[in-house]
């Protein structure tokens, strides 16, 4: 792993796009979070004589520019996902520790927070 470690800090470019798919994913599921549970109008149900109870509230839908937010974080994510699993640093990496090496990447970002907290 130490030797996995020091081949990321090889790649910043490879590392910095991790980061942002972090952020970008987490600014989505924010956003969609807090949006109406559909993306049209549509009224909202309430049945309470089923084996469960279910219901939902009346959907005004998504603004156009709550939609076109939406459809730019999604576009931003699929990129950078693209970018990052087909950078020629992954056929660098022996094949059975692709996987290790692919966690490390996704975590590294924990381990830079940690180590300026400590510091």
């Amino acid at each position: 792993m130490a030797l996995l470690n020091l081949r990321c800090h090889r790649t910043p470019a490879l590392r910095a796009a991790q980061i942002e798919l972090h952020q970008v994913t987490a600014e989505l599921a924010a956003l969609t979070d807090r949006l109406p549970w559909s993306v049209v109008p549509l009224p909202g149900w309430n049945e309470p004589h089923r084996w469960y109870r279910t219901e939902c509230p009346d959907s005004p839908g998504w603004t156009d520019e709550e939609q076109q937010t939406v459809d730019t974080l999604r576009g931003r994510a699929r990129e950078l996902s693209v970018l990052i699993s087909t950078d020629p640093f992954w056929e660098t990496v022996e094949k059975g520790s692709v996987v290790e090496a692919r966690m490390a990447l996704k975590h590294a970002h924990e381990k830079a927070a940690g180590d300026r907290a400590a510091a």
